[in-house]
């Protein structure tokens, strides 16, 4: 009996390996971003390497664009010119791509059976396709561009299994947060979080990747979801190689956890922890900014979970709401379907595809003792900004209910 990531690891090894072993696997897809493409060249410099399989890389300016100060400006010029020496498979200027854990899948740059590596601690969003995707840092990334492989202890995995059905303005981010309350921040650490069951099953692509993103802030080495006809029919325009779908055999999980969805409401990770959960009814916290956007809150069926809540009222006017589409494509289908005229006329401010305020670089950063809601990922001391401000969490639509009423609020309460 193997795990769908053992099996993973073991075609791209050569061997049959189990969970404990240190294998060297072939990469399939590289994926640098502009916070690290200049560090990866430098230390690819420091030990007289080159890039053995350009064409497999996907180099993405998402985290500081446009540039907001020099500093940045340099760091995307220096991963620019890192794509002209080598000529990479897929380079996404700015305006032309957006953030890189939406772009990977969006562009088809991943399919199941693969092993990703990026250096973005958010790279196991492409799990959702089941692949095997895992964060790395810029000399490992060095490393494994030169030898066109990397090593790896094979991680056992504990299956998420979801059961119900969801509720109305019920997410993928409220199940995530539920799980990392339940086993903790460590509760995962060098582990495979494996979602499947029912309610996983009814979930379209958009909200998958909530998911197997926020498998990190559990302490997981990866999330994944094993491909089924959801998995394909996204794939089915997009993929750029043939699929190597891979399934877990029964039994093979170190552990099982089972949650029930239909008992599930919307949940708000307090701050400063992913792990800090309660129900957003249970919060009484006026806030300063409302955030939609990230590679967990910028697809398109983010924004229209927004818009469903929005259209056609204002929000608080003591708050100020932040949108941020996750990819041009996103934009312009958000602009096609009337999603972003709404939003502008509640009282949004749009902004470019990007990371923006969700790792406190720029549209959106937060002064001293401002208080945000985020359909971000991330809520520790200072991620948005001042060290005094406070973060919190949670789905779409309870961000948009909150920018409403101007303090943290279940949307069920505006829609009833």
């Amino acid at each position: 009996m193997s795990t769908a990531v053992e099996k993973i690891l073991s075609r791209a090894s050569g061997k049959e390996v189990t969970a404990g072993e240190i294998v060297e696997a072939e990469i399939d897809v590289f994926m640098i971003h502009d916070p690290m493409g200049a560090l990866v060249e430098d230390a690819l410099n420091e030990i007289g390497a080159e890039v053995i399989y350009p064409e497999k890389v996907v180099a993405i300016q998402d985290h500081f664009i446009p540039a907001k100060d020099i500093e940045s400006a340099i760091l995307s010029m220096r991963l620019r010119q890192f794509h002209r020496r080598y000529n990479f498979g897929a380079y996404y200027e700015v305006g032309k791509g957006g953030i890189c854990h939406v772009i990977l899948p969006e562009e088809g740059h991943v399919v199941p059976g693969d092993v990703v590596v990026g250096t973005d601690s958010h790279t196991p969003t492409s799990g959702a396709l089941g692949a095997f995707a895992v964060g790395i840092g810029a000399t490992e990334m060095a490393a494994a561009m030169a030898l066109g492989k990397l090593w790896f202890k094979v991680p056992p995995t504990v299956l998420i299994r979801g059961e119900g059905r969801f509720k109305e303005y019920v997410h993928a981010k409220d199940l995530i947060l539920k799980v990392i309350s339940t086993i903790g921040t460590d509760g995962a650490n060098y582990k495979v979080l494996e979602f499947d069951g029912p309610a996983i099953r009814q979930l379209e692509m958009d909200e998958r990747f909530v998911l197997t993103n926020m498998s990190v802030e559990a302490g997981a080495k990866t999330g994944f979801i094993s491909p089924d006809d959801v998995t394909m029919n996204y794939l089915s325009n997009r993929a750029r190689r043939p699929p190597r779908p891979t399934y877990s055999d029964k039994g093979s999980f170190e552990e099982e956890l089972q949650f029930d969805v239909n008992s599930l409401e919307p949940l708000v990770a307090l701050p400063h922890s992913p792990a800090n959960v309660k129900p957003a009814s249970e919060i009484d916290e006026e806030i300063d900014q409302a955030f939609i956007g990230s590679c967990t809150g910028g697809r398109l069926n983010d924004l229209k979970a927004a818009v469903k809540i929005l259209r056609g009222r204002k929000i608080s006017e003591r708050v100020r709401l932040i949108v941020i589409p996750g990819s041009r494509k996103v934009y312009r289908e958000a602009l096609k379907m009337g999603l972003i005229d709404s939003l502008l006329e509640s009282g949004a401010a749009i902004g470019p595809p990007s990371c923006g305020p969700c790792l406190g670089a720029h549209l959106g950063v937060l002064g001293p003792g401002e208080v945000a809601i985020s359909s971000s990922n991330r809520n520790f001391r200072g991620r948005m900004g001042h060290p005094d401000s406070k973060v919190y969490l949670a789905s779409p639509s309870t961000v948009a209910a909150s920018a409403l009423v101007g303090r943290i609020t279940d949307p069920r309460e505006v829609v009833s």
